[in-house]
């Protein structure tokens, strides 16, 4: 999830602190980036609303 770790940066945000904000692991936010595994729809929504993007947009199937 490229858009993911672009979010995250962009805010200058850790990726403990969105694993803090949505309650998952720092290491379950690192293999999201690296495109190791893929969040569930929950974490998806919970992403998206902490962001406050669509999921179009978070899972790279829309620009803004």
């Amino acid at each position: 999830m490229e858009r993911l770790k672009e979010l995250r940066e962009e805010k200058g945000l850790s990726q403990t602190q969105i694993a803090d904000a949505i309650g998952i692991r720092q290491q379950t936010i690192s293999q999201y980036e690296k495109g190791i595994t893929q969040p569930d729809i929950q974490t998806i929504k919970k992403l998206c609303d902490f962001f406050d993007v669509s999921a179009d947009y978070l899972l790279g199937f829309k620009d803004f």
